[in-house]
């Protein structure tokens, strides 16, 4: 039983807390805050034991009466691996409190790839993560990109990826962005930062993608252009899909025509916050002309990540060499169809 310890109980951190919870073969051995709200009584009310990640700050926990055990220098000596869910370029500085500390460490896709030095994918590249003390498991537009890219280039080769991404403009949680009643191009240049991170686990995949975003908080959705290097039928790419863990092909004219409709079956599953772990393809968007293939597919931006880090930990912490069959353990006991 490995102990696992997540910094930064937020948005993906908490998500994580809970797969790894209830996995079989780690354990969660603490997390932490930073300010006394109610994620972290959430926490404690969970059984997590909760740590201080700012000590200085102790006394405002105290006044919340919310139960502490202690602070983050009290959480290193007890975790096999800290999994680093801090707000984007917090996790580069915490990777040196790490290096200090003798903890691995594993980071999430708003950290930059050279600071870190590895990226992880559980299609891509999970043997490239074996036994490493460092890596980022890539956003949850790279996660969506290369769930449903790489088994098509283990088909019949990629030739070259064109993507426009529309993005969600904040998360439901969040409200610091205010009213919104724009679409922005995110960046207004192109290319956008997908392709190049999709090449930190795919590594010769030829991609430029471009993005924008719109005022909605459900998912992201992709528009994919992808060139096959060699010839397949459209009935061979609807079968690889469906046949690939973590991808779920869905039907517009079954109801599931718009994120809000997809996003409403989550909520019917049953899944845990309504989460989707699964990346949406639309059945009709997939068409093949002239070489090239074409489709729809959608993201749950705030839980697509989340099996990637549990099989991260398995990688890192040299406990299943066999992506596969991590990725059918973390499934199974995550309940991801």
């Amino acid at each position: 039983m490995k102990n696992v310890g997540i910094n930064g109980y937020g948005t993906i951190g908490k998500r994580v807390a809970d797969a790894v919870a209830c996995q079989d073969d780690m354990q969660i051995v603490g997390v932490t805050k930073r300010t006394p709200n109610f994620e972290a009584q959430m926490a404690v009310e969970k059984g997590f034991p909760l740590y201080i990640s700012a000590p200085e700050r102790e006394g405002l926990f105290e006044e919340a009466g919310i139960k502490v055990t202690g602070t983050i220098d009290d959480l290193y000596d007890k975790v096999d691996v800290m999994v680093d869910c801090t707000p984007g370029g917090i996790g580069a500085k915490n990777k040196e409190v790490y290096s200090e500390k003798g903890v691995k460490g594993i980071f999430q896709g708003g950290e930059k790839h050279e600071l870190i030095g590895k990226s992880f994918n559980s299609f891509a590249n999970y043997k490239d993560n074996w036994g490493a003390d460092y890596s980022r498991v890539v956003s949850c537009n790279t996660t969506g990109l290369c769930r449903t890219l790489k088994p098509i280039d283990d088909l019949c080769g990629i030739k070259k990826v064109r993507a426009v991404m529309v993005r969600r403009g904040a998360d439901p949680g969040q409200v610091k962005s205010g009213p919104i009643n724009a679409i922005v191009p995110n960046p207004p240049t192109v290319p956008s930062h997908h392709g190049p991170d999709v090449q930190t686990v795919m590594y010769d995949l030829d991609i430029t993608t471009m993005a924008l975003l719109v005022p909605t908080t459900l998912m992201h959705q992709h528009n994919m252009m992808v060139e096959l290097e060699n010839p397949a039928s459209l009935d061979e790419v609807i079968a690889t899909l469906e046949a690939t863990p973590r991808v779920m092909l869905v039907e517009a004219g079954k109801g599931l025509g718009s994120t809000a409709e997809i996003m409403e079956c989550a909520r019917d599953l049953g899944r845990p916050r309504s989460d989707l772990n699964e990346i949406a393809v639309w059945k009709e968007s997939l068409n093949i002309k002239d070489g090239e293939l074409f489709y729809m597919q959608a993201i749950h931006q705030e839980s697509d990540v989340v099996p990637e880090n549990v099989d991260c930990i398995r990688a890192m912490l040299e406990m299943e060499e066999d992506p596969a069959k991590s990725i059918a353990k973390t499934n199974k006991n995550m309940g991801i169809s």
